[in-house]
Formats: structure tokens, sequence, C-alpha cells
């Protein structure tokens, strides 16, 4: 069975632009994403590393947890 692209027309809808957003937005997650469960992690915020694991918001509520709830080191 030989698989034909205009049966599903979906897959066209990726354009070499959206393909180059999606990495983007990928790469800027795992950044965010790390940072922050480091953070979770060595501060021993067992709820806080649960919900970053577990939700992804694009890096929004990493950077929420990094700025405002990660303790600052004096």
């Amino acid at each position: 069975m030989h698989f034909v692209y205009r049966d599903y027309p979906f897959i066209t809808f990726y354009s070499p632009g959206l393909r180059a957003f999606v990495v983007f937005a990928l790469l800027w997650t795992l950044i965010w994403k790390g940072i922050a469960l480091w953070k979770a992690g060595r501060n021993g915020h067992l709820s806080w590393f649960v919900a970053l694991f577990l939700l992804n918001t694009l890096g929004i509520l990493d950077i929420v947890y990094i700025v405002w709830f990660a303790k600052k080191k004096v």
C-alpha cells in the first residue's frame, strides 16, 4: 500500500514557517522547563516539581515559578 498525501490534507498544512515555530517552541519550552525543574528539585518543592513536569504552558508557568516562587540565594 502506497501512502498518498492528498488523502491527508492536514499534512500539507505544515509549512516550513510552522515547522520553524514548532522547533522554536520546543526548544524554548525545554530550556525553561529544565531550569524550573532543576530549581524546584533543589529547593524541595515537590508539588511545584510535579506541576511543572506535568503541565506544558510553553514556559509560562516555568518562568512564573523561577521569578516569584523559587528561593533566592543571597
